[in-house]
């Protein structure tokens, strides 16, 4: 029964609260099945209440299915054989759909789907939601990943990756300059607990996490200081790069969710440069990081692999914009 204190609560979120670890997401599949009634009557996952409805729940709590959809969408695929592919993932795409997504817009647009497009069968391992998926690069970060097209190079890439004998390099423009040329992290990480989006350093009982770092350039711009740093990790922990460097002050560019600014503005350094010029701003839609090379053992032959990619454009125009290189 909902109360004074649930007027003008959404449905979804009145229904969240009372289900012990249920997810808002999984709350609106129970909705769109109709499975949540309001006085009687089926409703919407936005409805507004009043404070005085009866809300029940009948039936039990069917997940809808969850797979992921092919899709005719680009790829960029630097190798291919009847084990492996290997590919450079633009920044923007998710590889998969979310635990809580779907089979709707929430679930389009995703690596996977255009993997099974282009490729169609991979690994089952992953099952439908992630088939052929091995590692995985955060939505915003782009550049390379090798996907396993059968169960036994799935097997034997992961085994790999628990091993730390896949070599991963990345590279990220941080803010600031990092004391000394290079240095290694051995923070742990773990989950933010007020912040669920979030990892953090700052908690006891994290993942171990292994990043090694060593600054290629530093630029002192007309937006003020920054570093080109190469990083190599040993894990593949969530947000792993982006929490490390922001854990010594030094978010990666475009990095708003650990600390990077939104809009960098120019920084006016004498009386001339203090007009309408020094107002303007530039802004990254992504996050300054870049799996730039991957190394990994062939799972069928055991042949070593080495493979790289460059800088995409939008990165390497932001770089020469705080360089000062380019006008907006």
């Amino acid at each position: 029964m909902a109360t004074a204190e649930d007027r003008g609560r959404r449905l979804d979120q009145f229904v969240a609260g009372r289900l012990s670890d249920a997810s808002r997401a999984w709350v609106q599949q129970l909705i769109q099945q109709g499975r949540v009634q309001v006085d009687g009557r089926p409703a919407k996952p936005a409805l507004r209440l009043r404070g005085s409805e009866c809300v029940e729940i009948s039936g039990g709590m069917q997940r809808l299915p969850l797979r992921a959809i092919s899709e005719d969408i680009p790829l960029n695929v630097i190798y291919e054989d009847e084990d492996v592919v290997v590919l450079d993932k633009p920044a923007g795409m998710m590889v998969h759909a979310g635990a809580g997504a779907t089979e709707s817009e929430r679930n389009r647009g995703t690596l996977v789907n255009a993997l099974l497009h282009h490729f169609g069968r991979l690994s089952e391992i992953g099952g439908q939601l992630r088939p052929g998926i091995v590692h995985r690069l955060d939505r915003h970060t782009s550049g390379l990943m090798v996907v396993a097209r059968n169960d036994r190079a799935h097997r034997r890439l992961a085994e790999q990756f628990a091993g730390r004998a896949v070599r991963k390099t990345y590279l990220a423009l941080v803010h600031g300059w990092p004391k000394g040329d290079s240095g290694t992290i051995t923070s742990a990480i773990s989950r933010d607990v007020l912040r669920r989006t979030r990892m953090t350093t700052r908690r006891g009982g994290g993942r171990a996490a292994v990043s090694h770092w060593r600054v290629r350039e530093r630029i002192d711009g007309p937006y003020g200081k920054f570093a080109l740093v190469e990083v190599k990790i040993e894990t593949g922990r969530t947000h792993q790069i982006r929490v490390h460097m922001a854990s010594l002050g030094h978010p990666v560019a475009g990095d708003t969710l650990y600390g990077a600014p939104r809009r960098l503005k120019r920084i006016a350094t004498t009386r001339a440069s203090t007009s309408a010029g020094s107002e303007q701003a530039i802004t990254l839609e992504r996050n300054f990081l870049h799996a730039a090379t991957l190394e990994f053992a062939h799972p069928g032959d055991g042949r070593p692999l080495c493979f790289s990619t460059p800088l995409p454009p939008e990165l390497l125009n932001f770089l020469a914009q705080v360089k000062g290189e380019v006008q907006l």
